[in-house]
């Protein structure tokens, strides 16, 4: 309870007991290690030391009391990243794996959360499956104790972050998502929360979406999106994200019924990354194939979003999911109609001024969708004018921005810029067409880069963003694994010239469409 760091000439006495002939001696000696393995200094000292052989020694004892206090002292080690390279090399994964499997339920505890301690980068994680640590584990999933449970799962969770552990478990664990599914249903509040973060991880490959599904593994998240425990609706919601990256998996989603509740959870959840994943589930289902989805109108998704949108408390982070989905929805036939008559455009508009280019990037896109209605729909005419100037300088502010040859612009915004420029004028709307042509640099700006030298070198610098990036697709599929592995399916990658001669193809196209105009 109050273990602080010790001396060498404190340990050195203890680690001479460790391999005392007498169990009780060793016993005792391995608790007091134990206790003062609670302390990061002592846990690395003990180390360096070379308590570990040792420990080992012990955890090989016929002793249970021997066995459940070495394997606890190595479970603290492990605790410490600069131990973990030094017990996965010092033999002791093998007594930990064969240890997990004893009948003594306190041994397997301990040896269970020392393989989880192991299980926190992808090198030592390889290590253990090459130890032979998944079978046991995936077999340690049918313990009744809690405690063992979230010790397997959570080790198992950390262990599908990687593709080819996934392969694995995928290519010789068939029961284990059947096992996860069952903890869900009946475990308790935390080992419930790990099951369902380790289908998420296994969610991230394709074939896992669609076997979770026919698992069944609908009919045990829905209950737990509407749980009054927070950390279960964001390890739902987070997993429902991931099963909705797979197009057969849009008709048994909607068909469960679970459409209103991911929509109320927009604004009924005060919890960021539960919006974060729940938007994006609805990106995904949109996205997925061309039905009608006006459903998903009609059950207030855009009200929802809608709020969220006015809060002046919302997020960035949440701010950026929803001007990314706006971005698809508005690319719906069924949906567009929606966004443009709930107001959007007033909300986006302020948004094509973040400091962060992919929202800017979502929010003008949006706009430039509605722009290309505007030849089809007098309402998107009318909506469009209105904010020209406003609110914060309406459209033809951040246009001019975007088009201004002499600072540098990110290439992708430019091109959008131009593109939205383009709509207008071929709205036919005399209203739209005079309000562009009216401006003092917008046609002036597109003139210079139509010819192309104009573009300043800053422009130039940050063409690298393209080359990295690509022009990302507003199609693209979020696939969650484990934090950091999170990605988007769909990017395309472009190199500097190609940005480039598209937006100069794109500045002349519309110097063109000017000139047709005046004749």
């Amino acid at each position: 309870m109050d273990a602080r760091p010790v001396s060498r000439e404190a340990l050195e006495p203890i680690l001479y007991l460790l391999q005392s002939p007498d169990i009780k001696v060793q016993h005792s000696a391995s608790a007091a290690l134990g206790n003062l393995a609670v302390n990061v200094e002592n846990k690395l000292l003990i180390v360096r030391m070379g308590g570990l052989e040792p420990l080992i020694r012990q955890m090989l004892s016929p002793n249970i009391d021997a066995q459940i206090n070495s394997v606890g002292c190595i479970t603290n080690l492990a605790t410490a990243d600069e131990n973990k390279m030094r017990i996965a090399k010092s033999g002791a994964l093998l007594p930990l794996i064969r240890l997990a499997r004893s009948r003594e339920i306190r041994v397997q505890r301990n040896a269970a959360g020392a393989l989880l301690n192991m299980t926190h980068s992808i090198e030592h994680r390889q290590q253990l499956i090459a130890a032979g640590a998944v079978p046991v584990l995936v077999e340690l999933l049918a313990s009744d104790d809690p405690e063992l449970q979230y010790y397997v799962t959570t080790a198992l969770s950390n262990i599908a972050v990687d593709e080819g552990s996934r392969q694995l478990l995928r290519d010789t664990q068939p029961s284990l998502v059947d096992s996860l599914i069952h903890f869900v249903q009946t475990s308790t509040t935390k080992v419930q929360c790990q099951a369902i973060l380790t289908l998420r991880n296994l969610a991230s490959d394709e074939e896992y979406q669609l076997q979770i599904i026919k698992a069944g593994g609908l009919d045990s998240l829905l209950p737990q999106l509407q749980s009054g425990y927070d950390l279960l609706v964001v390890s739902a919601s987070a997993c429902l994200r991931n099963l909705s990256i797979h197009p057969d998996n849009e008709e048994p989603i909607l068909n469960s019924g679970v459409l209103p509740l991911l929509v109320n959870l927009i604004t009924q959840s005060g919890n960021d990354e539960v919006q974060c994943h729940v938007i994006s589930a609805l990106r995904n289902l949109v996205a997925n194939n061309e039905a009608d989805k006006t459903p998903f109108a009609e059950a207030g998704l855009f009200d929802h979003m809608k709020i969220v949108l006015s809060d002046p408390r919302s997020s960035e982070v949440v701010i950026g999911e929803m001007a990314a989905a706006l971005s698809v929805f508005v690319l719906d036939e069924s949906l567009w109609p929606y966004i443009l008559s709930s107001g959007f455009l007033e909300l986006l508009v302020p948004l094509t001024r973040s400091h962060i280019v992919e929202l800017q990037y979502n929010a003008c896109a949006t706009i430039s969708s509605l722009a290309g209605k505007a030849s089809e729909s007098s309402d998107a005419c009318s909506r469009l004018a209105q904010v020209w100037d406003k609110p914060e300088g309406g459209m033809q502010s951040y246009l001019a921005a975007f088009l201004a040859v002499d600072e540098g612009m990110d290439p992708l915004l430019r091109s959008v810029a131009i593109w939205t420029v383009m709509m207008l004028l071929e709205s036919e709307s005399p209203d739209l067409v005079q309000l562009v042509l009216a401006h003092p640099s917008i046609i002036k700006n597109i003139d210079k880069i139509a010819q192309m030298g104009s573009l300043s070198e800053a422009d130039a610098r940050l063409s690298a963003y393209t080359s990295d990036g690509g022009l990302r697709s507003s199609r693209a599929f979020d696939g969650d694994g484990y934090g950091p592995e999170d990605g988007d399916l769909g990017d395309e990658h472009d190199d500097d010239d190609d940005i480039y001669q598209r937006l100069e193809s794109m500045a002349q196209d519309v110097v063109a469409l000017v000139q047709n105009l005046d004749r």
